[in-house]
């Protein structure tokens, strides 16, 4: 789908060592400032259980997963929005995602220094949300004149709507809050694409915790909680240091052991890529055979004729229909041909909106 999630946060708050547990693209992971500079890119493979059920039952040739790209960018500081630090290159890079993983470090550690002297994750947040919404608040003022105009002596009814999301958004930035607090209607929301603002873009806040915090969060996870309450934002606690860890050991059994002596059922990289996959608002279609058992990636909400294009072009110019099982009945049934013989097989044309799990098969004609 070439759509990107982007870590950011300050520096030395463990982004680029949750990376290196993300991907196996290594980023370098040292205790002092901007030790990264140009973003590193990783293609991450998505957990998905529903992959082992059906080589379980089909036995494949090969097994291709979904993937989603995770984007390492460097640490900002105040005053990124006035080119300090690396400032004019994290917005650029930050631009160029499609959604935010912001990393808040959550513990305590001597060893390992502070930009600003001290832990508080909320002030951090504060520091780069000021610095995003600034940017965003000089999107806007370059536009609003323009936009204005066009509506006032062009009757331009896009413009019309696009200064009415533009003061909207406005009135927020101005009041420190993000431009994803505000509550738009459809309307509202497809005229505000065209901003491409920072921080309308979906978030997902990372507490990066020590060993004792991992299940049950500290005091600094709370205050981080209560600071996002308003926010249309997602939280997750991590142990990135506990992750790095579980990286090394080389088993599955031993990572499962080391998890579960830690009161962990999934790793937090796991649960960090599911949750990424979703921010990114992914799903996933899956087709099944003795061949191949593959996971496909589709924006939600696609149509059978949109998401047969991701298999090939030609699927979607010839489309005439979509043959659809339910993954909990190819499961229960354990084949193609004892779902068709149960009457779980439904036709579907081209209107038919893709579940997350659907196992497709497209009948076209080019």
């Amino acid at each position: 789908m070439g759509l990107q999630c982007g870590i950011v946060g300050l520096p030395n708050v463990g982004k680029s060592t949750l990376f290196n547990c993300l991907s196996n693209a290594k980023a370098q992971a040292a205790n002092f400032p901007f030790c990264t500079i140009e973003p590193n890119v990783g293609v991450i493979t998505v957990p998905d259980e529903r992959l082992n059920k059906l080589v379980e039952i089909e036995n494949p040739q090969s097994v291709v997963p979904a993937t989603v790209e995770i984007v390492d960018i460097a640490g900002l500081v105040r005053g990124a929005s006035k080119g300090e630090g690396l400032g004019n290159k994290f917005l650029s890079n930050i631009r160029e995602t499609d959604a935010i993983i912001h990393v808040l470090r959550c513990f305590e550690d001597d060893n390992i220094t502070h930009v600003d002297g001290n832990v508080n994750p909320v002030r951090d947040k504060e520091t780069i949300d000021t610095e995003l919404q600034i940017k965003d608040l000089e999107t806007i003022e370059n536009r609003y004149a323009k936009e204005e105009k066009k509506a006032k002596t062009n009757g331009d009814q896009k413009a019309k709507k696009l200064v009415e999301v533009m003061t909207l958004y406005r009135e927020a930035l101005l009041k420190g809050k993000s431009a994803r607090t505000v509550e738009l209607d459809d309307s509202q929301l497809e005229a505000a694409k065209d901003l491409m603002l920072l921080t309308a873009k979906p978030i997902l806040y990372v507490c990066n915790v020590d060993e004792s915090a991992v299940v049950k969060g500290n005091k600094y996870v709370d205050a981080v909680r209560e600071a996002i309450k308003d926010e249309n934002a997602e939280l997750l606690v991590i142990g990135a240091g506990i992750e790095a860890d579980i990286a090394e050991l080389e088993s599955f059994e031993e990572k499962q052991m080391f998890l579960e002596d830690l009161g962990l059922e999934e790793s937090g990289v796991n649960r960090l890529i599911k949750a990424a996959y979703k921010l990114l608002d992914l799903q996933t279609f899956l087709t099944a055979g003795p061949k191949e058992v593959r996971a496909w990636t589709f924006r939600k909400g696609m149509k059978a004729p949109q998401t047969a294009g991701i298999i090939h072009s030609d699927f979607e110019k010839g489309f005439i229909r979509a043959e659809v099982i339910k993954y909990e009945d190819y499961v229960s049934l354990g084949s193609e041909a004892k779902c068709k013989e149960m009457g779980k097989m439904s036709v579907e044309g081209k209107e038919y909106v893709v579940q997350d799990g659907d196992i497709m098969h497209f009948r076209f004609n080019v």
